[in-house]
């Protein structure tokens, strides 16, 4: 090499590190080309850091999570209910996050995501909207409606800079002793929580934010809870192919942007004890080959017991999850800067190369998903306004939309031909339940009724003494243990309505009562709408999406 040549390379190797270091979240040009240029300039530490979400504790921004941002340039925060009881100090909170996000290399913002399901689940309260909830889409049964609650869900997230929605549940409704699922779920048919689903997916992607669906490859058919235990699903492949699988299959087809892995077992299938979350046989075989899912896998929390009992620890149950095949590992709580969950990943990037390849090919999942969904005219703004925020929550058209919701998922499960029954029909009304809701629209309907709390020894027996003078009583019905106060009941020979909330799972069996009415949530918009068929001022037009009498949802000709 001559001295001219020689002079021409080191120059060269003095401006290529700054070319590729110059590179930028807002650079024009084809995202899959920039998402794998900015990885390719990321350090190991720096490929790693996108892999983590990570909550923290309390309203404002924590000193640890802080550094993490700041310190490690980590990917993702998930917001959990704890974080959230002001909604414009939330707001607030995520301007902060991102402000520091962005002053890191590469100026890549951070996914902001969490669990804002509609109905039960809705981590994010305050002043956003409480909605009837996926089994109230199912009992209406229109695509329309998914599409539209998945779009006022994600337009209310927007205004607080929230980009990612853990939404929509596709779990089936096939174990009714489910209370982790309930009426979380679209009901028990595949084929339209998989039509519903992606209806809603599409819904929040008009709103901007990222949908994820969950919790593959499915939690519904199990009465355990993943927080503390490892369940286990008898399924075989076939079986879950053709029922837990198919609205996974139809939202792999329709672009889903991400899929949540659940801490679940399926001992009948090649994965054997390993949970879904962490096997290579459910992430890669069956969702990234045979179905061709082509976008993020996030696990669900690797703090839940589900996860690290199996691998042993947190950063084994982490290591292992990012070696199957997630791109995501999420964290519900913070841990320290050193702590091995990120010390001994750190290790692994510089000894292994399968693990150092696996983690770079998912920074780059990560970092294209970012460029596709959070730069343009309808991505979540940075920064929340927080004037916006305040004026948009709850978001206007939306509450008109979840009143109609509420409406048209009515379901009149027994004695339709009590109904309507209006305050002269009903005499002395006693309203039984536990939520201040139900009293509120009960009072409105039936001016004259006795409210009755339910839940303690002498509130129920206050109920029982009421009961008896009573012509009518009017029982909200959510749970077991209301049920076992209902029954006590049963012999006074008074007209019984049951006004079933949540999952109308309870009604099964109970040929007494002289009129069943079944909502699928607690939001005052639900207690309303019942109230209003129950005076028949709206006529009920839902299904209950589940079949009452029978367990379990069997595939046809098996």
């Amino acid at each position: 090499m001559n001295h001219h040549h020689k002079k021409i390379f080191f120059l060269l190797l003095f401006f290529i590190p700054v070319y590729i270091f110059s590179l930028d979240f807002s650079d024009s040009g084809d995202p899959e080309t920039l998402a794998q240029n900015i990885v390719n300039a990321m350090s190991d530490e720096q490929a790693l850091a996108q892999t983590f979400m990570l909550g923290w504790v309390g309203a404002a921004p924590s000193p640890l999570i802080m550094d993490w941002i700041k310190d490690r340039n980590i990917g993702g925060i998930k917001i959990f209910g704890w974080n959230t009881g002001d909604t414009l100090r939330l707001a607030e909170t995520v301007g902060t996050l991102q402000t520091a996000a962005l002053e890191g290399p590469f100026n890549i913002p951070l996914l902001v995501a969490t669990d804002q399901e509609g109905g039960w689940i809705r981590h994010v309260k305050g002043s956003t909207s409480e909605t009837p909830g996926n089994m109230a889409i199912g009992a209406s049964g229109f695509p329309l409606d998914a599409y539209r609650a998945g779009f006022y869900i994600g337009r209310e997230l927007a205004l607080l800079g929230i980009n990612m929605n853990f939404a929509p549940t596709v779990d089936l409704y096939t174990n009714r002793d489910s209370t982790l699922i309930g009426p979380r779920a679209f009901g028990s048919d595949p084929v339209q929580a998989g039509i519903l689903g992606a209806a809603f997916v599409k819904g929040q992607k008009e709103s901007g934010i990222i949908a994820t669906a969950k919790h593959y490859p499915g939690h519904g058919d199990t009465d355990l809870d993943s927080h503390g235990v490892l369940p286990e699903i008898n399924a075989g492949f076939e079986q879950l192919w053709n029922r837990e699988l198919v609205p996974y299959r139809l939202l792999a087809r329709e672009g889903v942007p991400a899929v949540m892995s659940g801490h679940l077992a399926f001992p009948n299938t090649p994965a054997g004890s390993t949970p879904a979350s962490l096997s290579s046989w459910f992430l890669k075989n069956i969702l990234r080959d045979k179905m061709e899912f082509k976008g993020l896998v996030i696990t669900d929390d690797l703090m839940m017991n589900g996860a690290t009992t199996f691998a042993g620890s947190v950063s084994l149950a982490a290591k292992q999850a990012l070696l199957a095949g997630n791109d995501i590992i999420m964290f519900s709580k913070t841990p320290n800067l050193f702590d091995p969950v990120w010390t001994s990943l750190v290790l692994a990037m510089k000894q292994e190369d399968v693990f150092r390849n696996r983690v770079r090919d998912a920074a780059r999942r990560i970092v294209l998903i970012k460029l596709e969904y959070l730069r343009g005219e309808r991505s979540v703004p940075y920064i929340p306004d927080l004037k916006k925020a305040a004026a948009g929550l709850p978001d206007p058209e939306g509450q008109n939309f979840f009143m109609d919701l509420a409406a048209r998922s009515i379901t009149i499960v027994s004695g339709g031909e009590g109904f309507p029954l209006r305050p002269e029909k009903a005499g002395k009304v006693v309203l039984a339940g536990q939520y201040t809701e139900f009293f509120n629209a009960g009072k409105k309907a039936y001016p004259e009724a006795v409210s009755c709390r339910i839940g303690t020894p002498g509130l129920n027996a206050d109920f029982l003494r009421n009961a008896r003078n009573a012509d009518t009583v009017i029982f909200c019905l959510a749970e077991e243990a209301d049920l076992r106060i209902l029954q006590n009941i049963k012999t006074l020979g008074k007209r019984t309505i049951i006004f079933s909330i949540l999952s109308p799972v309870y009604l099964d069996g109970i040929t007494w009562a002289d009129g069943a009415l079944a909502v699928y949530s607690y939001a005052a918009e639900s207690f309303i709408a019942g109230f209003s068929a129950m005076l028949g001022r709206i006529t009920p037009q839902g299904k209950i999406p589940f079949p009452l009498n029978e367990p379990r949802w069997v595939p046809s000709g098996s």
